[in-house]
């Protein structure tokens, strides 16, 4: 089984300032992590692999920076790596992020899985992982919550509705999203961080993608546009009460019935 994990690196902290011209995230100098949800993925390749055999590539899309996550992943336990790094990407929305990363795809070569986390902590869209597969023409299931069964040409998996839990079967090569908690994600291994400090992350660039046309990538290829975007204000009156019980009851009902809350 070739399988191919998309990760990415998201702000580890909710203190992240906004470019209010571009709407994009000021991503220099704020402390990054894994985003969570890619986690279940990559446990999820790493299982499937232990029951199958084969080969586990991991792909983030960023700046150079962004080579720590895949670091990550070869702690855990992934074969490869790959960075799209360009400066001509920067600024994409979800489109023009699924377009990039799906010729990235193409570049690396075929996968019989991809599999990608539910959404990201920046950007809760949950949006990539379907656009991706329906740029690289194979089917697709998100909100996977557990594998049923591997076969041979297809997998089974169950996948959370917003009503129902359903069972659907899905041929090879696909691309699957998963939801949390659909197996607990081990642990980085020091020994493995050892072994592979100095295994290589392939670097893919603009200049490598069969389509070369700049207007389909970054801002330039990003038909949606922030109108506007700000930090929210910090609220931070409050007010101090002193008596017995009763008389905070009181006070307190009485509070609710003037901001209207009841």
């Amino acid at each position: 089984m070739n399988i191919l994990v998309c990760i990415k690196q998201v702000p580890g902290t909710t203190k992240v300032e906004v470019d209010e011209k571009t709407g994009v995230l000021k991503r220099d100098g704020v402390d990054s992590k894994m985003n969570p949800y890619d986690l279940y993925a990559i446990e999820t390749a790493l299982r499937i692999k232990e029951q199958t055999g084969g080969k586990i590539t991991a792909i983030t899309m960023g700046p150079p920076q962004a080579g720590e996550v895949i670091k990550e992943t070869f702690m855990m336990g992934a074969d490869e790596g790959a960075l799209v790094s360009d400066r001509k990407f920067a600024g994409a929305d979800v489109l023009a992020t699924s377009y990039t990363l799906s010729q990235a795809v193409i570049k690396l070569g075929s996968f019989d899985m991809i599999l990608c986390g539910k959404q990201t902590t920046d950007g809760d869209t949950a949006q990539v992982g379907p656009e991706m597969a329906e740029y690289l023409g194979i089917p697709h299931i998100a909100n996977v919550i557990k594998i049923v069964e591997i076969k041979e040409e297809s997998v089974i998996v169950e996948m959370d509705m917003p009503n129902t839990i359903e069972l659907a079967e899905i041929k090879y090569p696909c691309l699957l999203t998963v939801d949390k908690n659909i197996f607990q994600p081990r642990l980085p291994s020091y020994k493995r961080k050892l072994e592979t400090k100095n295994r290589e992350i392939k670097m893919i660039s603009l200049k490598d993608f069969e389509d070369q046309d700049e207007k389909k990538y970054g801002l330039n290829g990003s038909p949606t546009q922030v109108e506007r975007i700000f930090p929210p204000k910090a609220n931070g009156d409050r007010e101090m009460w002193k008596g017995s019980s009763e008389e905070l009851v009181d006070k307190l009902s009485k509070k609710f019935k003037e901001l209207k809350f009841v």
